[in-house]
């Protein structure tokens, strides 16, 4: 007979490793910006009603909490672990490498563990589509770009942005300004409004905001001015219908539903073939997308995925050479 303690503690065990809960960390910003880390949450949240089981998540709100609340989530047992955001690399690198056992999942960068998968975009691919738009939509032949934080990643989005407009327009001048080199230029939407105000000054007339929680007083700038604004990450044509030519969609969702079911450690990389980038078309903008737009813009997403346009990917060697 199996001594009793010995017996509870192993069902006590068992339990546990049932019970284990996903746990989503958010990056700066917080899950309701309405765009990178709102996508995140939209897919853990999809698991969740599928499931009809819980996750736990934490948001960033400075630098040091990134390794303090991974590792708190790691000793509860959360499975899988998923980092949303580049910032979380080093983080998850110590501590997967501190619990061997558990799973983890990091967006948009590689941490070579091998319990670890690495979910990164092609944001090039869905920003050419996006910057063509851009090019076709623009009276003025000048078109605008407003990154966050100026980090390779959206460099990234800027390359793809530019390489697209000049494809439509070989003519076209494109502008581009970063909201700053920390992680508050993820959050900043009177600075947004003030660099999208100072390129409609210049005659820009449509801008691509890769800017997360900033973009917004892009948006609000585009609407006030009457100009074209253009969304990321979360499908944004929504939050000022009319104003948003398009949003550059980036699933994210998809990427977290997906980790939180089961991760594949390694690297994944997803773009233009997999649905994983696109530009988003609905009521809230199909009356800026003309017929001729669509067409001209789907038939360069039928050559990129086939191979025929190679999109230059600025973080292959941090230049944008194309």
């Amino acid at each position: 007979m199996k001594h009793p303690l010995l017996t509870l503690a192993g069902l006590l065990a068992a339990a546990t490793a049932a019970q284990a809960d996903p746990a989503v960390i958010y990056d700066m910003g917080g899950k309701f910006d309405k765009s990178f880390n709102e996508a995140a949450y939209n897919g853990a949240e999809r698991w969740k009603k599928e499931t009809g089981k819980p996750y736990l998540d934490f948001e960033i709100s400075n630098e040091a909490q990134r390794e303090q609340a991974m590792r708190r989530m790691a000793e509860k047992g959360a499975n899988p672990i998923i980092g949303v955001g580049f910032s979380q690399g080093s983080s998850m690198e110590k501590v997967a490498k501190d619990f061997p056992k558990l799973q983890f999942a990091i967006i948009d960068a590689v941490v070579k563990q091998p319990n670890v998968e690495s979910i990164i975009f092609k944001e090039h691919e869905g920003s050419f589509l996006v910057g063509m738009m851009a090019a076709i939509a623009s009276k003025s032949g000048k078109v605008g770009f407003v990154g966050g934080m100026d980090i390779p990643l959206i460099r990234k989005f800027q390359c793809g942005y530019e390489q697209g407009a000049k494809y439509a327009n070989p003519k076209a001048e494109v502008t581009s300004n970063m909201t700053g080199t920390t992680a508050a230029a993820w959050n900043d939407p009177t600075r947004g409004a003030e660099l999208a105000k100072a390129q409609f000054a210049k005659g820009v007339d449509v801008i691509f905001a890769a800017a997360g929680g900033t973009g917004m007083g892009v948006y609000q700038a585009a609407k006030d001015g009457g100009k074209l604004a253009i969304g990321v990450d979360s499908n944004q044509n929504h939050l000022q219908p009319g104003t948003m030519l398009t949003s550059m969609v980036k699933r994210v969702d998809v990427a977290v539903y997906t980790a939180a079911k089961k991760t594949t450690p390694g690297v994944t990389v997803l773009g233009l073939k997999e649905g994983a980038v696109d530009y988003a078309l609905d009521k809230h903008n199909e009356k800026l997308v003309s017929a001729e737009m669509k067409k001209r813009v789907d038939a360069a997403k039928a050559d990129i995925i086939a191979g025929k346009i190679k999109v230059a990917d600025y973080m292959a060697d941090n230049t944008c050479k194309y």
